[in-house]
C-alpha cells in the first residue's frame, strides 16, 4: 500500500435540498490537479419529518454532474457515518459528504509520521468566521 496523505471529510449543506451540480467542476479540478483524491462521496437528504435517505451521484438527475469526477467514491463511509452526518442537517435540507485524501499535504503527513508525530485533531473554519476575524483585525489596525 502506498503512503496515505491526510484524509478529511467535508459536509456541504444545501437548504431546501437544492442540488444543482454547480460545484462538480470545482471538485473535478481539485482531483485533476492532484490536490485531492476522492475516497467517497454521498448525498444525504433529511425530509421535514426527519427521515434520512442517502444516495449516490448516479441516483438523481441533479447529481449526475458528479459522475465526471475521477475517484473511488464508494464504500468508505458506513451507514452510521451517514446517519451521524445527517444529525446536523435541518429538516427539509440535504447535504453532500465527501471524504478525500489531501494529496497536497502528502509530504507534510509523511514528515509528521517520520518525526513520530500524530495529527490528533483538526477542523475546517467556516468562511464567514474567517472573513469576520480578518475584518476585525483590519479594523483594529486602522485605529
Amino acid at each position: 500500500m502506498r503512503p496515505i496523505a491526510p484524509v478529511e471529510y467535508i459536509i456541504i449543506s444545501f437548504p431546501g435540498s437544492q442540488f444543482t451540480g454547480e460545484i462538480a467542476p470545482a471538485i473535478a479540478d481539485l482531483v485533476a490537479s492532484g490536490t485531492v483524491r476522492i475516497l467517497d462521496l454521498v448525498f444525504i437528504k433529511r425530509d421535514v419529518d426527519g427521515v434520512v435517505t442517502s444516495f449516490e451521484y448516479d441516483d438523481l438527475p441533479e447529481t449526475s454532474a458528479f459522475a465526471e469526477i475521477d475517484g473511488d467514491a464508494d464504500g468508505f463511509m458506513s451507514e452510521e457515518d451517514i446517519l451521524d452526518a445527517a444529525e446536523i442537517l435541518e429538516p427539509g435540507s440535504s447535504a453532500m459528504m465527501i471524504i478525500w485524501e489531501d494529496l497536497w499535504a502528502a509530504r507534510l503527513g509523511e514528515a509528521i509520521r517520520s518525526a513520530g508525530g500524530v495529527i490528533i485533531d483538526g477542523h475546517r473554519l467556516p468562511h464567514e468566521a474567517v472573513v469576520a476575524a480578518l475584518t476585525d483585525i483590519e479594523n483594529e489596525g486602522d485605529h
